[in-house]
């Protein structure tokens, strides 16, 4: 029997497979409001019968967007367009989650398919934080150094981020560390010279993760799965690593995160990565082996027997579908099939089931 299609309950909520739809950023709101192409695009995975449809990096501040194109949940205003995301994700049978992020260093940039590249001030640019003044890459522009009042502030910013979060409908919350982002740029010693409380050790440089996990945890409700997304590994020498990880992720089961989200790579732009079929589950089962916590894998999971094997060898306890995602709203439906297993399909499309 096929493992993918078993159900899964975190604290309150029942996921009714193992395939969750990782968070993917669409580059489509206008003031971080979300409108007619995220209830479409995520709806229509929802109606493709994923457990869990993670909504992509979600902005906890407007410095804090990638693009200025990204959503937000920085105001109460923002609430209402997701709410009515999150009601559609529902009647589908799924679970609507959420990613609040901060971008950090990375923030500021053009959408990809106008390049990419740091705005300047003049098109519409804004200044980059970071935990040191060290700039992501050659040709990017250095950040400024967060002070100890403008982490205040972020604590802040995550958790009126989480409440607005709840009261959009969703049921989980994912904290974005990963990806050489603001919080991946703090534990990772390749991106944090600082000399103070938030830098240094280990201890010190995951200190703001943790900070930021219990601002969330003051708004988000216990009865609900809280996750957080990691980059395992920095792929340099000197950096981040796996074991860098396991520790990370001992740390962050004490604190109550349900799940780890295990990704990589990011912070650095000339790290060399074995880009590679299901390349980052490695990362997924040792954590999940070392500490016990439950683990979601990511990267290049394109096959149904791929995905299910990776439950099967109790790897993961989640397989995130991105690119395969796009190419096909309704993987999980088609795995069914594939799979010989029976799930639910939505009434409207019975006609077509075979």
């Amino acid at each position: 029997m096929a493992r993918l299609f078993d159900p899964l309950t975190i604290r309150s909520v029942t996921f009714p497979n193992r395939i969750a739809i990782s968070p993917m950023c669409e580059y489509s709101a206008e003031d971080g409001f979300a409108n007619d192409w995220h209830l479409v695009h995520l709806g229509s995975r929802a109606v493709g019968g994923a457990g869990l449809v993670i909504m992509e990096a979600t902005a906890v501040a407007p410095e804090g967007r990638i693009t200025p194109f990204d959503l937000g949940l920085w105001k109460d205003e923002q609430v209402a367009p997701l709410a009515r995301i999150t009601r559609f994700i529902k009647k589908q049978g799924s679970v609507p989650g959420i990613q609040l992020a901060h971008a950090g260093r990375k923030a500021s940039c053009a959408e990809p398919w106008k390049g990419g590249q740091q705005l300047q001030p003049e098109e519409g640019g804004w200044q980059m934080v970071a935990p040191s003044p060290v700039p992501f890459a050659e040709e990017t522009l250095a950040p400024q150094a967060m002070s100890v009042a403008a982490i205040e502030q972020l604590l802040l910013d995550f958790a009126a981020a989480a409440k607005r979060a709840k009261q959009a409908g969703f049921e989980v919350v994912e904290i974005h560390a990963a990806h050489g982002y603001l919080l991946h740029e703090f534990y990772s010693p390749l991106s944090n010279i600082r000399t103070d409380a938030y830098g240094g050790s280990f201890e010190t440089r995951i200190r703001l993760l943790l900070e930021v996990v219990a601002a969330v945890q003051t708004e988000w409700p216990k009865e609900l799965p809280l996750f957080v997304r990691i980059s395992a590994t920095d792929w340099t020498d000197g950096g981040w690593t796996i074991a860098d990880s396991v520790a990370l992720a001992q740390q962050l089961q004490k604190a109550g995160v349900d799940l780890v989200d295990c990704s990589s790579g990011g912070n650095i732009g000339h790290a060399k990565i074995p880009v590679g079929p299901g390349y980052q589950v490695p990362f997924a089962a040792a954590i999940r082996k070392e500490t016990g916590l439950l683990t979601g894998a990511v990267g290049l999971i394109t096959e149904p027997g791929q995905a299910d094997a990776i439950i099967a060898r109790e790897e993961a306890d989640l397989v995130l579908i991105a690119r395969e995602s796009l190419r096909d709203p309704y993987f999980p439906l088609h795995a069914a099939s594939e799979l010989n297993q029976s799930i639910d399909w939505p009434k409207q499309y019975m006609r077509a089931r075979k």
